[in-house]
């Protein structure tokens, strides 16, 4: 679906409640095609927004600001054709800016990371200036994960759920915006990306000081396996800034257009199709849904749980799924079924929808192990089977009554024309008396030729009846004379 800018995903109310809007779900629901999903997180004003509009591949969409209050609020979604990928929609999410003074909610903010890692195929987190130990502490919401994400619904008193954030998180990207520094360590020129490593390693030890230096570092390591990292120089001068959306590519600094190519290039060649448990690529219908679930876990004060959203998805996806196979079986079935219909036909019609159901069930059932809902569509199919057989009968009915219908239009239009026939002869047959009446005997031979001329009359109006009409009129006359 094409989208000319970004909608709310995920709103925020006045009490700091999540809800998942109905325009962004319907657009979703609409896109059944693999979803590649980028989201930005990071604090607020720090240009976050700008680098999803690059990626959209537009000057204007997410809205820039240019003071000290934060924009965007919720998750703000915009689903755009992969530029790389076929058949793939790019969905890009904006996120509520964290840090935000006046909102003074810093479980808000934890749960709006969450919600962009969890829907998330790459999680883009953008700061300013430097990776340093202030910014890492500021990313304190990645060390706060395995208290508000969980893999599986129950979990073992020794079990480390790092390898499962692992297996499961997005791939990283840290990207740093007005950044001044030399890429260099010991004075050897280093990549943006062994500039993350670096900021990143762990001090040894064991004391209190050194636990609180290495958790975020730690974290960032064990959840995320894929990491990669962005520097972005300056874009302006400090007054062009105010008004970044209307600038032109002329007016930025070349070095950060540039940069932000690169970017640009990186992530459309590199991020994964969004999926779940099991390698499973996810659809905009999916992810909507996976979205609805995650929110409602929120709101309900659960934890969102994988494993449980993994369930629930299932049972969504496969209702949906069952629903729209019997929905394509009956389409396929009242589309074949042209009549008047052999009999021995239906059968390959049956064959032929059922064929079509299984593979809409297919293409949209999810995670059914069980095979629950397998059954649920032979029971479905078993139920629909007397409707269809109605459907039939009915119509055989309908095919018949207009065929007597048709029937009784052309015996009524041979009776009207026969009558106008007969009624015509009948009109000679008078005629003829009246010239004999006036007659004498002498004109014996004429009145004979009048009786050719009737039956010839006779020939051409009722061939069927022209011999005995004329043989009845020689034997008339013959009686008469």
């Amino acid at each position: 679906m094409l989208m000319e800018g970004p909608v709310c995903l995920i709103s925020t109310d006045s009490e700091g409640q999540l809800s998942v809007q109905k325009e962004a779900k319907d657009i979703l629901d609409g896109i059944t095609s693999p979803v590649v999903v980028v989201s930005v997180v990071g604090l607020y004003r720090t240009g976050k927004s700008y680098l999803m509009n690059r990626l959209a591949g537009k000057q204007r969409g997410f809205a820039l600001g240019s003071t000290i209050e934060s924009k965007t609020k919720g998750i703000w979604m915009w689903c755009v054709p992969h530029p790389h990928k076929k058949e793939h929609t790019l969905v890009l999410l904006d996120t509520e800016g964290l840090g935000d003074i006046d909102k003074g909610d810093e479980k808000h903010d934890t749960w709006v990371f969450c919600l962009a890692v969890l829907l998330s195929s790459t999680l883009v987190y953008n700061s300013l200036g430097v990776i340093d130990n202030m910014a890492l502490e500021k990313l304190h919401y990645v060390t706060e994960l395995t208290e508000n994400i969980r893999v599986k619904a129950r979990k073992g008193s020794d079990e480390d759920e790092s390898a499962e954030f692992m297996r499961i998180f997005p791939s990283f990207i840290w990207s740093v915006r007005d950044f001044t520094l030399e890429l260099k360590k010991d004075n050897r020129d280093i990549t943006a990306d062994q500039y993350l490593e670096t900021a990143l390693e762990l001090k040894t030890g064991s004391s209190a000081k050194v636990n609180n230096y290495n958790l975020p570092r730690s974290c960032l390591r064990n959840f995320f396996a894929e990491r990669r990292c962005f520097v972005f120089r300056r874009p302006a001068a400090d007054e062009d800034l105010r008004r970044m959306e209307e600038l032109t590519e002329e007016e930025l600094e070349p070095e950060f257009l540039k940069q932000t190519q690169e970017f640009c290039n990186y992530v459309f060649s590199n991020t994964k199709p969004k999926t779940l448990t099991g390698g499973r690529t996810l659809s905009g219908t999916v992810l909507g849904s996976l979205a609805e679930v995650y929110v409602e876990a929120i709101r309900s004060g659960r934890v969102p749980c994988l494993e449980n959203a993994v369930e629930a998805l299932a049972q969504i996806q496969n209702g949906r799924a069952v629903e729209q196979a019997m929905q394509a079986y009956l389409t396929e079935v009242l589309d074949s079924a042209c009549f008047p219909l052999d009999p021995a036909k239906l059968s390959d019609i049956h064959t032929q929808a059922e064929r079509k159901a299984v593979e809409v069930f297919i293409s949209i059932s999810f995670n059914d192990a069980q095979q629950t809902a397998q059954l649920d569509l032979m029971m479905c199919k078993c139920t629909h089977a007397p409707i269809v057989l109605l459907i039939v009968i009915v119509c055989v009915c309908v095919c018949v009554c207009l065929c007597l219908r048709v029937l009784q239009e052309q015996k009524a239009l041979l009776e009207v024309g026969f009558k106008k026939e007969s009624d015509l002869l009948q009109k000679e047959i008078d005629n003829l008396k009246k010239e004999m009446n006036n007659e004498d005997e002498s004109k014996r031979s004429t009145l004979s030729q009048v009786v050719d001329t009737v039956g010839q009359a006779a020939t051409l109006f009722l061939p069927g009846i022209a011999c005995k009409a004329a043989g009845f009129l020689t034997s008339l006359f013959s009686r008469w004379l």
